[in-house]
């Protein structure tokens, strides 16, 4: 009786520690063309962290690195891409990234300066019939658990211009997201990179969370 007891424990203990595994995964996203895809290199992982605190979720530490058109790509159901650079999808590339965002794929696009330009080229392959449209502020990524009542944050200057979110909408549905004269993941990174105030940090860490919980609600 008492080793029945014992198993018992056990197994319920381990039933317990699978199930508060972190069972999901979020990824960024590798690119041809020169651009420096691999930019902001601890955004993601203090951006998975407040994630797991702030909105109670389960995902892996450590963000994964998917390409363009690694058919893995539909085991992400959010995709962060950044970068400063040029950007260049191939056909192939350019069907597979189409596939998932019309699947229920996610792809946030963060300017990180010098990507406006090319990305909107590439993903004008990608939607040929779509462009990138100024989202409102009542739209629902900005009223997630916070609330974005005058839109984006601003993080970083570039040419003193507003920060601004476009996005893709593909039958009612927004699957691609794109933050421009903001710098967004550059505010989820480290303290010590850029030494912004905590209180930008925040901003941009909340933003980023409603991202990812919009992502994840629409999956």
């Amino acid at each position: 009786m008492k080793n029945n007891i014992l198993v018992f424990i056990f197994l319920l203990f381990k039933v317990v520690v699978v199930a508060q595994q972190p069972t999901i995964k979020i990824a960024k996203l590798k690119y041809s063309g020169g651009g420096d895809w691999y930019a902001n290199k601890t955004s993601m992982p203090n951006l998975i962290k407040f994630c797991n605190q702030n909105l109670k979720m389960n995902l892996f530490p450590e963000e994964d690195i998917i390409e363009v058109g690694d058919v893995n790509i539909f085991q992400y159901p959010f995709i962060h891409m950044t970068g400063h650079g040029n950007v260049v999808f191939t056909d192939g590339e350019v069907q597979n990234l189409r596939k998932y965002l019309i699947s229920g794929g996610f792809l946030h696009i963060d300017d990180n300066y010098g990507l406006n330009k090319y990305i909107r080229r590439e993903m004008k392959k990608v939607f040929p019939e779509l462009e990138f449209v100024e989202l409102p502020f009542s739209h629902p990524v900005y009223q997630q658990k916070y609330k974005f009542t005058n839109g984006l944050p601003k993080v970083h200057e570039h040419e003193g211009l507003p920060p601004q979110g476009f996005g893709l909408i593909w039958q009612g549905k927004l699957v691609c997201f794109f933050s421009y004269e903001c710098d967004l993941g550059n505010g989820w990174e480290d303290r010590g990179v850029y030494n912004d105030p905590e209180e930008t940090r925040q901003k941009a860490l909340q933003m980023g969370a409603n991202l990812v919980q919009y992502a994840f609600t629409n999956y």
